[in-house]
Order: C-alpha cells, then sequence, then structure tokens
C-alpha cells in the first residue's frame, strides 16, 4: 500500500519516482538522520555530479537541529535544498541545470 501524499513519507516517495523518471540511470539513497543528527533525506548521485534534498510535507513544517546547518553546507559542495510540495518544481528546474 502506498503511503499517504499528505505525509512527508508519501512525498518523499513520490519525489524518488519522479527523480528516478527525470534523471534515467541516477542512483537515489536515503540517508540515515539516526547516524548523523539533522543530515537530509535523500543523496542523488547521477553521472559525475551529486545532490542532497531534504524533504518536507510542506513549506511551514518544522525542522530539526542542524537540518539548516547541513543543508547549507551540502549546498556549498554541490546543490542541497529543502524541497516541498510547493517549491518541488522550482527546485526540480534548478536540479535539471546541476546535473546537466
Amino acid at each position: 500500500m502506498a503511503r499517504s501524499s499528505r505525509l512527508e513519507s508519501g512525498f518523499q516517495d513520490n519525489l524518488i519516482k519522479e527523480l528516478t523518471n527525470l534523471f534515467k540511470g541516477c542512483l537515489i539513497m536515503k540517508l540515515d538522520s539516526s547516524y548523523i543528527q539533522g543530515i537530509p533525506d535523500l543523496l542523488i548521485l547521477f553521472k559525475n555530479k551529486w545532490a542532497i534534498l531534504e524533504c518536507k510535507k510542506h513549506a511551514t513544517a518544522a525542522r530539526q537541529p542542524n537540518q539548516e546547518d547541513y543543508v547549507e553546507l551540502l549546498n556549498k559542495m554541490s546543490f542541497s535544498r529543502f524541497i516541498y510540495p510547493e517549491n518541488k518544481n522550482e527546485v526540480l528546474k534548478e536540479l535539471q541545470k546541476v546535473f546537466k
């Protein structure tokens, strides 16, 4: 049974499917925030590039300690964003430019 798209996990599941279709041959890994507190949710490897996304169920969803710091740090290294339904299209357009 698919998880509800209203939940963060459901949004994440649908996003993974969309990323897989958008970036054929990419590898997507779910990262473990119990290993590193605040590490974003998804690592996307595509050709010789990578990106990290932190999924939220909506724009105003609570952020865990360290999430802002990790998103900022990882964005300096490559590409990292908070992603939620309200900004998904914008983030995916940015990611397409990075992965070109």
